[in-house]
């Protein structure tokens, strides 16, 4: 018999299980299947945001979606159109009845487990198909099921249940390798947001100047050539430090040195240019937003929580 057996809401930065159904059948299937639910929950923020693994008889299938997770677990022959139409009511319900900042900032497991009543319903109508009122939305979420299907998570790729797992270097449809040069970073604090800006503010203000000495450049005013190059390559440096302090890369704090030390050296040469003020502005903000790209690591292995 086709049927969904259990569902859980779990954020996608750690794997903190924020709720789930409460009524797990003892089976030694779906027993095992709990041990891939930890697995999985904690690549959550390694994976595609629709997922499915296959595990014999049973399928975990998946959706991520503003930090959180939705996960269920069904039969083989329990139709994908359904499970992924039932998984994208749980999202929308969610995010209906709780906000983000309460997702974020929630710390105990389970937290949310009144949601547990949402699940059950829903769950009972997805298992009697013939009662359910959305044979319309089905119709959308075959097509969109089809134009872009969920990534197929093989069982030498999560590894073992014993707890030894394989990197998910794989490729995936629209989104290119899965690696750890596309890890994902911790959450960006109000200090982040604000270096950003600022080397933003300084990438503008080297452009402008780069601009200026071209113009007298061509007006033969004397203006030294290198002093075009040494403007431009501070741009290019403030907004290299902007793209570090979003995206993870190989190397991310070394290039982050680096660069700061190519922002020093292009201050150095203008040095004729711009006042002390300016020199420790743009000096300052380098140091700071190198700072920034220091402190906002990857994201490290999540919490063993019970799942």
């Amino acid at each position: 018999m086709s049927m969904i057996l259990s569902a859980s809401v779990i954020r996608v930065r750690d794997g903190l299980p924020l709720s789930a159904s409460t009524d797990y059948e003892q089976g030694t299937g779906v027993q095992e299947c709990r041990k891939y639910f930890k697995m999985l929950s904690k690549k959550l923020a390694q994976l595609p945001d629709r997922c499915t693994l296959k595990t014999g008889h049973y399928n975990i299938n998946f959706i991520s979606s503003l930090g959180v997770s939705y996960m269920m677990l069904c039969t083989e022959n329990y139709p994908n159109v359904l499970a992924f139409s039932f998984l994208d009511e749980l999202q929308k319900e969610f995010i209906t009845t709780y906000n983000m900042m309460k997702t974020n900032t929630a710390v105990r497991p389970y937290c949310f487990i009144e949601f547990d009543n949402f699940i059950q319903r829903t769950k009972q109508r997805y298992n009697n198909p013939r009662s359910l009122s959305t044979k319309i939305n089905l119709s959308d979420m075959q097509m969109e099921i089809k134009l872009r299907p969920p990534y197929q998570i093989s069982m030498c790729e999560l590894g073992s249940a014993n707890g030894v797992t394989s990197a998910f270097s794989v490729d995936y449809k629209g989104s290119g390798k899965i690696s750890s040069a596309h890890q994902r970073l911790e959450p960006a604090t109000l200090s982040g947001i604000v270096a950003f800006i600022l080397s933003l503010l300084c990438g503008a203000l080297n452009l402008i100047r780069g601009f200026h000495a071209i113009e007298s450049l061509l007006q033969s005013d004397g203006e030294d050539f290198n002093y075009i190059v040494a403007f431009f390559l501070g741009t290019a440096a403030c907004l290299y430090q902007c793209y570090l302090l979003v995206y993870y890369t190989g190397w991310r704090n070394v290039k982050s040195f680096l660069t700061f030390g190519l922002i020093c050296l292009c201050n150095m040469y203008l040095y004729e240019l711009r006042n002390l003020w300016q020199l420790f502005f743009h000096v300052t903000v380098g140091a700071f937003v190198t700072l920034q790209i220091w402190l906002r690591q990857a994201q490290g292995k999540a919490p063993d929580y019970d799942v």
